[in-house]
């Protein structure tokens, strides 16, 4: 069944709020293959934000992840992540449309720190192939 097209516009209850830490950054990098040795988070760091609310959504909607292609994903930065910060994530759908059977979904996670101040806007496009 396609996705509704009514979730175009809305937007989810934000993440919990997640601290920064050099750990936390220093797993990340590893895990991709770099190394970290203080300073900002790498520039893809957000992405760890972004998948938390990502699947918030996914279980709201009861949208299977394993159902879902990952086409795109940007990051706009305010200002780097820097270990310290305490940030949360509040997702949006911007766009919805379907195409041969699958639904383009395209979202907007608000990177946020304990101030409210954005830091980072990253944009993705989900591509959700429909059930049987």
């Amino acid at each position: 069944m396609p996705v509704d097209q009514s979730l175009v516009g809305r937007s989810f209850p934000p993440t919990g709020a997640v601290e920064v830490t050099a750990d936390r950054v220093r797993a990340f990098a590893e895990a991709t293959g770099s190394s970290y040795a203080g300073g900002p988070a790498p520039a893809t760091y957000p992405i760890v934000l972004a998948f938390e609310a990502m699947n918030a959504f996914l279980e709201a909607e009861q949208v299977d992840l394993f159902r879902i292609v990952h086409g795109e994903q940007r990051f706009a930065y305010e200002r780097p992540i820097v270990p310290g910060d305490v940030l949360t994530t509040t997702l949006s759908v911007t766009s919805l449309r379907q195409i041969g059977g699958a639904d383009i979904i395209g979202t907007s996670s608000e990177i946020t720190d304990a101030s409210g101040a954005l830091v980072c806007t990253g944009t993705a496009t989900l591509v959700h192939r429909a059930g049987e």
